[in-house]
């Protein structure tokens, strides 16, 4: 094989080289382009828990009508304000509280001016069907056949922490502190009265629409807490800003008006 011979092979196999590694040079920019489409096709939400079924039938509406889809992570308010501040990826944040957002506001962690507020809530005593418990007054839990009283942790749960400001304000926290069972979140709560490990738990109105095993003792009334406000906003560190505040506005509308009031929510006027 003469000099001319080796000389045109030695080119046909760089140039085969440099096909290659530009087809996957191109490969690479295509499914990296593809990957950042379909995120911005993705709308992570951070969430109460006592928000799961009803945003979760939201959801479901939301994405069929964006070609979207919507990823949810339901925990207590105060946990996924922890979350966020550690810096996870969130798009929306929708707490049981205004205290877990003016934290997050506070440290700079959210978009300017996106804050809507959208329920309210109310709380009450449950029992199991089975039990024989009645409570005419807030007092009558310190009675001693009622030994066990599950609340969500006040802090980190905002169901607790309306349940310590009741209680405190019929001067109870401290007499009945050692019945209190405290939970992880406001479902966990709930959960200790099916359960039958509690006799008692103070949880959202919203909540006794989960079950039809549990019985509706007393509604505490509204001046004895804190307003339940539910506040929806968008964060800072969002990809899809557009997108996250097509949610929240989606959120207001008559459609997810009717889905929150389905599920024992009273709705708010943005603000």
């Amino acid at each position: 094989m003469n000099q001319w011979d080796i000389g045109k092979k030695i080119m046909c196999r760089a140039v085969k080289s440099l096909i290659a590694i530009c087809l996957l040079l191109v490969f690479t920019l295509v499914s990296a382009c593809t990957e950042r489409q379909q995120k911005q096709n993705e709308l992570s939400v951070f969430a109460a828990i006592s928000l799961k079924d009803a945003l979760t039938e939201i959801g479901e509406a939301f994405a069929a009508e964006n070609q979207v889809k919507v990823y949810y992570n339901f925990a207590a308010s105060t946990t996924l304000q922890r979350q966020l501040e550690k810096g996870a990826s969130g798009d929306v944040f929708i707490s049981a509280s205004p205290c877990q957002v003016v934290a997050l506001e506070t440290n700079g962690l959210l978009e300017a001016e996106s804050r809507q507020n959208l329920l309210t809530n109310r709380l009450v005593l449950v029992s199991d069907e089975a039990a024989e418990i009645s409570v005419e007054t807030p007092t009558n839990l310190v009675m001693p056949e009622i030994s066990r009283i599950a609340i969500g942790h006040p802090d980190i749960v905002p169901a607790g922490a309306y349940a310590k400001e009741a209680l405190t304000h019929f001067g109870l926290w401290e007499a009945l502190h050692p019945k209190l069972i405290f939970g992880t979140d406001v479902r966990a709560t709930l959960a200790y009265v099916t359960a039958g490990n509690v006799d008692i738990a103070i949880v959202y109105k919203t909540d006794t629409t989960l079950t039809e095993n549990i019985n509706v003792l007393y509604q505490l009334p509204p001046e004895a807490y804190t307003p339940i406000i539910y506040p929806a906003v968008v964060m800072k560190s969002s990809l899809r800003k557009q997108l996250a505040h097509r949610f929240v506005t989606y959120l207001q509308s008559v459609e997810s008006g009717e889905i929150f009031e389905k599920h024992g929510f009273t709705l708010l006027a943005s603000k």
